[in-house]
C-alpha cells in the first residue's frame, strides 16, 4: 500500500508539461567521460499490456555501475520518511478546505467509486487523498512501474541504487502548493473523472509512440499546475544536474526519471548540453 502511494506520488509529478524530444533513451558522452552514461524518461505507472522494456535500456542497466532513480526505492528509510512527511500537523482537518456541498459530494464519490471512507483521510494532507484518487485514473488492475522493473534488473545484477533526491524533497513540492489549490484539483477530479481517465490514456498512447509533440499538446491544455512549474520540474532539474554530473564521472550509470524532466529549455537534456556534454537519442 505504502509503495503504491509512493509510486502514485511520482505519477502526480508526471502529469505536467513533458517531453520536447521524440525519444525516451539518451546517451550522455563527451566532456572527458571515459564511458557513456544513459538517461531514460519514464512513465511511473502504466498498464501491464502497454509496458515495454527497451532492450537497449535493459542492457545499459546490466552494464552500468549504478542505477539512479528520482528517489532510492531500495532504501528502507524512504517509506518511513514518506509516512512522516505526509502526516498532517496536530489539529488539522481536511474538511475545512471544502464547502459543505463539495465535501458531501467527495464523500459520496469516494464511497461509490473507490469504496473508501472519507474518515480515513480526515487528518491527512490533501496530497494523500489526491495520490489515492490518481490511482483510479489507471484503467487497469495490473499497473506496472518502470521504476520498480528497473530496480529489479539492478538488484538482480547487484547494482547500487541511488536517488537524485529524497522523498522529503518530493513531499516538499506538494507542501509548496496551497491546500486550497490541491483540494480544488480533487474536486475537479470528482466532477469530471472521465476527463482524468482520458488524460491518462492519451498520455500512455503518446508515451508508447514516444510522441513528444502530442505529450506537449496534451499537458499544455491542462491548467491544473499552472504557476507551479518551477517547483514541480525546473527547480528539481537544476538541483539534479550536479548529482548527475558527479554520478556520470564515477562510471557508466543509468539515470531514470519522469519523462517530463527531459525536454524544454530548462529540461535535463538542455541543461546537460549547456554543461558541455553530448546528449544523443538512442532509437531502436
Amino acid at each position: 500500500m505504502r509503495k503504491s502511494i509512493l509510486l502514485t506520488l511520482l505519477l502526480a509529478l508526471t502529469l505536467i508539461p513533458a517531453l520536447a524530444q521524440q525519444s525516451l533513451l539518451y546517451r550522455i558522452s563527451g566532456k572527458g567521460l571515459q564511458q557513456p552514461a544513459y538517461l531514460y524518461g519514464t512513465i511511473h505507472l502504466i498498464c501491464a499490456g502497454d509496458f515495454v522494456m527497451p532492450p537497449a535500456l535493459k542492457n545499459a542497466v546490466a552494464a552500468s555501475t549504478a542505477l539512479y532513480l528520482e528517489i532510492d526505492l531500495d532504501d528502507p528509510s524512504t517509506i518511513s520518511e514518506m509516512v512522516k512527511g505526509m502526516a498532517a500537523p496536530e489539529g488539522y482537518s481536511l474538511q475545512q478546505h471544502f464547502t459543505p456541498e463539495d465535501f458531501a459530494r467527495l464523500t459520496a464519490w469516494l464511497k461509490d467509486s473507490m469504496q473508501l471512507d472519507i474518515n480515513q483521510f480526515a487528518r491527512s494532507k490533501p496530497m494523500v487523498l489526491q495520490m489515492k484518487m490518481l490511482q483510479r485514473a489507471v484503467p487497469c488492475s495490473d499497473p506496472v512501474s518502470y521504476e520498480i522493473e528497473l530496480l529489479k534488473i539492478a538488484m538482480a545484477g547487484k547494482k547500487p541504487v541511488m536517488g537524485l533526491e529524497r522523498i522529503g524533497d518530493q513531499i516538499a513540492v506538494f507542501d509548496s502548493i496551497p491546500d486550497s489549490v490541491e483540494c480544488r484539483m480533487i474536486m475537479d477530479y470528482v466532477n469530471d473523472f472521465p476527463k482524468q481517465r482520458a488524460t491518462f490514456e492519451q498520455m500512455t498512447a503518446a508515451y508508447k509512440r514516444q510522441d513528444a509533440a502530442a505529450l506537449h499538446r496534451l499537458f499544455a491544455q491542462s491548467a491544473e499546475w499552472a504557476g507551479y512549474e518551477d517547483a514541480l520540474v525546473y527547480d528539481r532539474n537544476r538541483n539534479w544536474v550536479p548529482v548527475i554530473e558527479k554520478a556520470i564521472r564515477q562510471g557508466p550509470v543509468v539515470i531514470a526519471c519522469g519523462a517530463m524532466h527531459l525536454g524544454g529549455e530548462q529540461g535535463l537534456l538542455a541543461l546537460l548540453k549547456a554543461r558541455g556534454y553530448e546528449v544523443t537519442p538512442v532509437r531502436e
